[in-house]
């Protein structure tokens, strides 16, 4: 089987690259963020930021270069793991109140969330569900336009950095839905490595397995998207060789940049749609404020067993870019096991607090995601109910 490992020998080097928006990698790249923001012309940014990263090191340090580059900033931290529309409401009012021009999403996915949700209400008066997914997009005129936006994730898994696309949680409905506007894109992204050594060993570990089930989920999607496709393999190709690596010893960066890089091409892969995981994962999120990541790992071998058979062309494809010498389906699977087993995920959903009163009412919200209709596989409600029960009594 032939190697589609990537050449990641040049990993710590400055790089700056422009697809599918511009983005400053390397380490210490975060230094540069008062010349950005001034090529820019971003003279009053809004930081956003989840509760958990308020008193993060990477915030003080963010607020100094902006203020040694004489540009003025406020910091909203009102995120919470999974974001909600009262939150974004919170935000925005936020931004209007402080005269704001720009918007700075700095932490892991649910600050990208956050912060683009705000983005997208900051200048105008549409109600935050008026940029549901599947609805017709609003009518942005040069008097609104949305306000110029940068993203710098501290987590290695989200890759929400490149696009518009955000999770949001609706309170009343205990749904997830993803909203979003063909206008708004971030301007820059800065993937700074060593902006991620301090994080914990378990969140290294549930934001690494995201970004892997990005690129699996997105590579097992039908479509002809051959861009995406290419993304996710070299995400894979950087996971299998750089995830146990950055879990297991927190502070190499070079393990930390391949991840950060794995990340991003992961969220440009699942441009592509994402499958079931995802479709249920949001939902048990937003019902039990899990983390996604985490509950993601523990989904996906659920998952894996019901999608792959069948898909024996592309496991193999993703077998010879994760390096392993068996292709089959069975050796895949296993081999993903053993990385979650690896990086400790727990083994079912109900360790996390997930209980089995709630199959029906998750499988039933599942089948209204995004995610569900791009799955390689249609599954039925008893199916749906099947895989949700497996998922929180024995995933693995």
């Amino acid at each position: 089987m032939k190697n589609l490992a990537i050449n990641d020998s040049n990993i710590l080097e400055p790089q700056d690259w422009t697809f599918p928006i511009p983005i400053a990698y390397g380490p210490g790249r975060i230094n540069e963020i008062g010349s950005i923001c001034d090529s820019l012309n971003i003279k009053n940014p809004l930081i956003v930021t989840d509760k958990n990263s308020k008193e993060r090191s990477f915030i003080e340090c963010l607020m100094k270069l902006l203020n040694q580059a004489n540009i003025k900033a406020d910091v909203f931290a009102g995120i919470s793991p999974n974001p909600r529309d009262d939150e974004i409401s919170n935000g925005s009012m936020t931004y209007k109140s402080g005269g704001h021009d720009a918007v700075i999403a700095i932490g892991g996915g649910s600050a990208m969330d956050g912060a683009k949700a705000i983005g997208l209400t900051a200048n105008n008066d549409i109600p935050l569900w008026d940029f549901e997914w599947e609805k017709e997009p609003a009518i942005i005129g040069k008097e609104n336009r949305f306000p110029k936006l940068i993203c710098i994730p501290t987590t290695a898994g989200t890759g929400a950095e490149t696009e518009g696309t955000a999770m949001v949680t609706d309170v009343e409905k205990g749904m997830k839905f993803c909203i979003c506007h063909p206008e708004l894109k971030p301007s820059m992204a800065i993937l700074d490595p060593e902006l991620t050594l301090g994080l914990p060993q378990s969140l290294t570990a549930w934001t690494g397995a995201d970004a892997m089930i990005h690129s699996i989920e997105a590579y097992c999607v039908p479509s002809f998207h051959p861009l995406c496709d290419g993304a996710a393999l070299q995400s894979l190709s950087l996971i299998s060789k750089n995830l146990v690596l950055a879990v297991e010893e927190p502070n190499n960066l070079h393990a930390r940049g391949g991840m950060l890089v794995a990340s991003c091409l992961g969220g440009i892969a699942f441009l592509k749609g994402l499958g079931l995981v995802h479709a249920i994962s949001h939902m048990i999120g937003a019902e039990f404020d899990t983390h996604h990541g985490l509950t993601n790992a523990i989904v996906l071998p659920v998952i894996t067993r019901f999608n792959f058979p069948g898909l024996e062309a592309k496991v193999e494809r993703m077998s010879s870019a994760m390096q392993y010498k068996d292709g089959s389906v069975d050796s895949f699977i296993s081999n993903i096991d053993g990385i979650l087993d690896r990086i400790e995920i727990p083994n079912n959903l109900e360790e996390i607090g997930v209980p089995m009163d709630c199959v029906e009412r998750i499988s039933e919200k599942a089948m209204k995601d995004s995610a569900f209709a791009t799955n390689p596989r249609i599954a039925s409600l008893e199916e749906m109910n099947r895989l949700v029960s497996k998922s929180i009594k024995h995933a693995r």
